[in-house]
């Protein structure tokens, strides 16, 4: 078995609305789209980060602009390829919500039918009696923020107070999510952490998905900045995923980035971490070096999302794509023979729409490899045909959910 695979996750990277976007308010989402738009009118050009139309080449010949085009959307602007050099597609998400976990447990197989608890949006946002016991069982003063919030806007607001009582911030999003913000160093990592296991524990009976350490540094407003521990606790799967079963098949699973923890560790070999998205790809690189044969190498590439689409930051979106670009070459002339690359992802997360929350959208499908005979794929009807195609190209079982690609 001298087959691999690759998945590379492009967090948050939707190309056009999906079928059921009016559910979620989301009928005129189009994250590619709308960048490539912006950059092509001049309104995502920023001194010393990027001008102009959206340069990424690669990704268009890899079919990415086709892809669009069988989203429903019109090839974005700026992109004239049509022909593609690997194997292109659209998938639509079956899974009730539009977060992290159910878009990356749907592509690796196990789709989620049943939605998340979420939070109201009121202040305080969160039951009180589970804010104290929060404060009871983990021994703090109490808490701040307790309301839907951006992540660097509340620690802007909190974060000179937080360090002053040595109260945690809690705050939330759209997402079926509880995050604490403390600082590494005044309040500590492994004291935010045990915090954070409480909370999970304390959470169940709702159904939130994730909570969510949020470590960071800094002395002073306008100079705090959230480090690279960053420690997601999930839920698990309801199913065994991909991972799972190809850990029984006694292969490697490498995550690399933030996938153990959105698989709750489930069915991870060797974990690689990384503070960006530059050094996520070296270790994608590294591992196009090493990984075994039959292995999978899975990358959650966050920053799309984090440090771009969360904050409708149009320009650095596309520069961020476009440094991604620029690295796709050497991704590609690693490959081996028997290699198979799937670049994708979660959700979408529009940076020119209203609020702060994800995109319902659809999802490049773009395959590649010294083997992928080029052409459409067409429209996929779950993230699921993603799996199973990695499953069939490894050799091992079929998945019960999803069609092979191929």
């Amino acid at each position: 078995m001298n087959k691999r695979a690759f998945i590379l996750v492009l967090d948050s990277f939707g190309i056009g609305a999906a079928p059921d976007a009016a559910r979620f308010g989301d009928q005129a989402a189009n994250t590619l789209g709308h960048i490539a738009q912006a950059c092509a009118s001049g309104n995502a050009d920023r001194s010393g980060l990027r001008q102009g139309a959206l340069k990424t080449p690669n990704l268009e010949a890899l079919g990415l602009g086709l892809a669009a085009e069988l989203a429903g959307k019109s090839l974005p602007a700026g992109f004239s390829l049509r022909t593609a050099e690997g194997a292109f597609g659209a998938a639509a998400e079956l899974s009730a919500g539009k977060d992290t976990p159910s878009g990356h447990w749907e592509m690796a197989g196990c789709p989620v039918p049943v939605d998340w608890g979420y939070f109201p949006r009121t202040e305080p946002c969160f039951p009180a009696d589970i804010i104290a016991a929060l404060i009871d069982q983990g021994g703090i003063p109490g808490v701040l923020g307790n309301c839907h919030a951006s992540g660097t806007e509340v620690l802007d607001r909190l974060g000179e107070e937080h360090i002053r009582t040595g109260k945690p911030i809690c705050y939330t999003s759209a997402d079926s999510v509880f995050q604490i913000a403390a600082h590494e160093v005044h309040f500590g990592g492994d004291r935010l952490l045990d915090l954070c296991r409480l909370a999970k524990r304390l959470l169940e009976p709702m159904r939130i998905a994730r909570v969510i350490a949020r470590p960071f540094v800094g002395e002073a407003r306008g100079a705090f900045k959230r480090t690279a521990n960053r420690r997601d606790l999930t839920t698990p799967p309801p199913e065994p995923t991909l991972l799972d079963y190809l850990k029984s098949a006694n292969r490697d699973v490498i995550s690399v980035g933030k996938i153990a923890d959105i698989f709750g560790e489930r069915g991870v070999t060797r974990k690689l971490k990384g503070e960006s998205n530059d050094v996520l790809l070296d270790r994608t690189l590294d591992m196009l070096a090493e990984a075994p044969p039959g292995s999978l190498t899975f990358v959650n590439l966050v920053d799309f999302d984090t440090l771009f689409g969360h904050r409708r930051d149009v320009a650095g979106y596309a520069a961020a794509l476009e440094a991604f670009d620029r690295r796709l070459p050497a991704l590609r002339a690693a490959m081996r023979p028997g290699d198979l690359a799937l670049i994708s992802a979660d959700h979408g997360c529009d940076p020119t729409a209203a609020g702060t929350d994800h995109t319902r959208e659809f999802v490049p499908v773009l395959f590649f490899g010294p083997g992928v005979t080029p052409g459409s794929l067409g429209r996929r009807k779950s993230f699921a045909d993603m799996g199973q195609t990695v499953a069939v190209h490894l050799g091992i079982d079929p998945l019960p959910h999803g069609t092979s690609c191929f």
